[in-house]
C-alpha cells in the first residue's frame, strides 16, 4: 500500500495530464458559456432565423401489408409522445427526440482554442519539469571525467530532491562518482610507488655503467636507462593528479614564449620556424610550455622540421606545423591514447613512448585550452592549439 503514495514520476505524470484535460475543458465551458454565448433568456427568444433549422422530416409510415399483423397501437397524431416531438407529413409519424442546441462557429473556435493553449502550456511546463533532473544529472556526468582526471572530487547530486526515481538515480551515481574517484587515486598511488621503487636501482646501474665508459656497450646501456626514466616520468605525468602541485594561471605572453622554445632548438640546428603576434591570455606557463614542446618535438621526429604560428584571431591559438606523412584519418583519434603508437618501432629515434600527444592534451585540458590534429591539404600535419580567452 505505500508504494501507491510514493512521489514517483508515473503518479506526477498522469496528475499532470488529467488535470490539465479537466481544467481545459472547465475553462472552456466557463468562457463560452458566460461570456460567448448570450445568455438562456435571450436564447429563448431569439428570432426563429437565428434558430438552427430542424432536420427534415422523414417519410410518414406506410400502410400495414394485407396479410401481415399491424401495429400494437397507432398513435395519435395529435399526441406528442413524452421527451419528444411528432414529425408531421403522415397518421403514424415517428416520433424523434429534441437535439441539443447547436454552438456557432465562433463559438466552437473558442471552445477549442481555449482547451489546445491549455493544454499546451501544461505539455510545456510538464516537460521542462520532467527533463530538468536529466539536464541536471547530464551536466554532472559532463564533469565527473574532468573532475576524476584532473583528481578533484565532483559536487554531489542531490539525493532528497525529485521523485522516487530521480532519487535512486542520484544515488547510484554519488556511489558510482566516490568509486571511481578512489580508483583513480589508488592507481595513482600504484604508479607513483612503481616509480619510485624503478628509480632506486636504475640509478645505481647508470652510475656504475657510467664508470666503464667510453666502452660502446656501456653507452648503449646508459640510453638504455635514460629511456627507462624517460618512461617513467611519462607515466608519472599521466597518472598524477594532485591538485596541490598544480600550476596557477598566470597572464603570459603566448608569443614570447614560444619563441623562446624555438630559439633554443634553432641555437641546437633544429629546422624551426615562428610567425605570428604578440598575444597575452591567462595560461599555465610550464604546463603550455611542456606541451608545445612535445608537438615540436612530433614535428621534428616525423616530419623533419616546424613551422609554428601565433595568431589572434576567434581566441589565440597556436598552430604547430610539419611537412611528414600526417596521420590516417581513422588515426587522428587514437593518437592521444596513452602508449599508443602509430609507427611500431621500437628505435628511441621514431618509435617513441606513446605518451607526447597524451600529455600535451592533458596539460592542455587542465588550464580550459584545447588540442586538435589535422592533415594538411599540401602534405603534413597541422597540431593546433586554442586556449581559453577568458
Amino acid at each position: 500500500m505505500t508504494r501507491w503514495w510514493r512521489d514517483t514520476l508515473f503518479k506526477r505524470l498522469f496528475l499532470l495530464i488529467w488535470g490539465a484535460l479537466v481544467v481545459s475543458h472547465l475553462a472552456a465551458w466557463f468562457v463560452v458559456t458566460r461570456w460567448w454565448l448570450p445568455p438562456p433568456a435571450e436564447r429563448a427568444t431569439a428570432p426563429a432565423a437565428a434558430r438552427p433549422a430542424p432536420p427534415l422530416p422523414p417519410l410518414g409510415t406506410l400502410p400495414p401489408t394485407p396479410g401481415l399483423p399491424g401495429p400494437a397501437a397507432t398513435p395519435r397524431p395529435d399526441a406528442p409522445p413524452a421527451g419528444g416531438a411528432v414529425v408531421p407529413g403522415a397518421e403514424g409519424g415517428i416520433a424523434l427526440p429534441m437535439p441539443p442546441p447547436a454552438l456557432p462557429p465562433s463559438a466552437l473556435l473558442v471552445d477549442y482554442g481555449i482547451r489546445a493553449l491549455l493544454i499546451a502550456l501544461a505539455a510545456w511546463w510538464g516537460a521542462r519539469w520532467v527533463s530538468r533532473p536529466v539536464r541536471r544529472m547530464v551536466s554532472a556526468a559532463g564533469s565527473l571525467e574532468a573532475g576524476v582526471v584532473r583528481g578533484e572530487v565532483t559536487e554531489p547530486l542531490d539525493e532528497s530532491a525529485g521523485t522516487a526515481e530521480v532519487r535512486e538515480a542520484a544515488r547510484v551515481y554519488n556511489q558510482m562518482a566516490a568509486r571511481l574517484a578512489a580508483e583513480f587515486r589508488s592507481r595513482a598511488l600504484l604508479i607513483a610507488s612503481i616509480s619510485h621503487d624503478l628509480r632506486t636501482p636504475l640509478t645505481r646501474m647508470r652510475m656504475r655503467l657510467e664508470s666503464l665508459l667510453p666502452a660502446a656497450a656501456a653507452r648503449r646501456c646508459v640510453d638504455d636507462i635514460r629511456e627507462m626514466n624517460e618512461l617513467i616520468d611519462g607515466a608519472i605525468t599521466v597518472f598524477r593528479n594532485d591538485p596541490a602541485d598544480d600550476e596557477p594561471l598566470q597572464p603570459t605572453d603566448v608569443y614570447a614564449l614560444v619563441q623562446s622554445l624555438t630559439d633554443d632548438l634553432a641555437e641546437q640546428g633544429q629546422p624551426v620556424s615562428l610567425q605570428g603576434q604578440s598575444a597575452v591570455v591567462a595560461v599555465k606557463p610550464a604546463a603550455l610550455k611542456r606541451a608545445v614542446s612535445n608537438l615540436i618535438g612530433n614535428a621534428l621526429r616525423y616530419g623533419g622540421s616546424a613551422e609554428l604560428t601565433v595568431i589572434t584571431i576567434d581566441g589565440v591559438r597556436i598552430f604547430v606545423d610539419d611537412r611528414g606523412p600526417g596521420i590516417p584519418g581513422g588515426h587522428l583519434a587514437d593518437v592521444f591514447r596513452a602508449f599508443h603508437r602509430l609507427d611500431p618501432s621500437r628505435s628511441r629515434e621514431t618509435g617513441g613512448a606513446g605518451l607526447g600527444l597524451h600529455i600535451a592534451r592533458e596539460l592542455l585540458h587542465r588550464q580550459g585550452a584545447t588540442l586538435t590534429l589535422a592533415n594538411r591539404a599540401g602534405g603534413g600535419l597541422r597540431a593546433e592549439i586554442r586556449l581559453a580567452s577568458g
